[in-house]
Formats: structure tokens, sequence, C-alpha cells
């Protein structure tokens, strides 16, 4: 199975890990050599959330963390919070 965010799509990207030796000229070294180029892959940060849909429905969503602290879909709501009110508070004083 692919890793996809389903909202904005973003998927694993392979790029290039490179392996230096040496100490830097500015740090008093004679250079860097590059040693080795091997190819690695760049995976999303997927997590699994319960959203609601637009029709009021709860799914269970793949989405990149980007899009979730973006607020590109709205979290499941449990429960709303137990509130009193007003007549309650001023019966009991």
């Amino acid at each position: 199975m692919a890793q996809k965010c389903e909202v904005c799509g973003k998927s694993t990207a392979v790029g290039n890990t490179v392996t230096h030796r040496g100490k830097a000229k500015y740090l008093g070294g004679v250079g860097t050599k590059v040693t080795g180029i091997s190819r690695r892959t760049f995976k999303p940060n997927l997590q699994r959330v319960r959203v609601t849909t637009a029709n009021g429905t709860h799914k269970t969503v793949r989405l990149c963390t980007q899009c979730l602290r973006s607020g590109a879909v709205v979290k499941r709501v449990r429960q709303t919070p137990f509130k009193l009110t007003t007549g309650e508070t001023s019966a009991k004083s």
C-alpha cells in the first residue's frame, strides 16, 4: 500500500544520501570529499485520524501532519462538554 495523504496527496519522495570524509577548510582541514552516494526515501508523516465529513458522518483517514495542523479537515468531536444553565446556578445560591 502506497503511503499517501488522502487530502493533499503527499506521498513518498526519493533523493540521495551523501557521505563525506575529511575536515572542512574553514575548520582548518584540507576539504571534504564525497565517498558515497546512495538512494533513500522521504516518507510523509502520516497519522490516522477520525474526521467529520461534509455530510456529518465520521470516517478514519490517513493525513499528513501538515494538513492536520493547517485545519484542512475537521476532527471528530465525541461529545459536547457538560454545561450548567443559568437557571440552575441561580437556584443554588
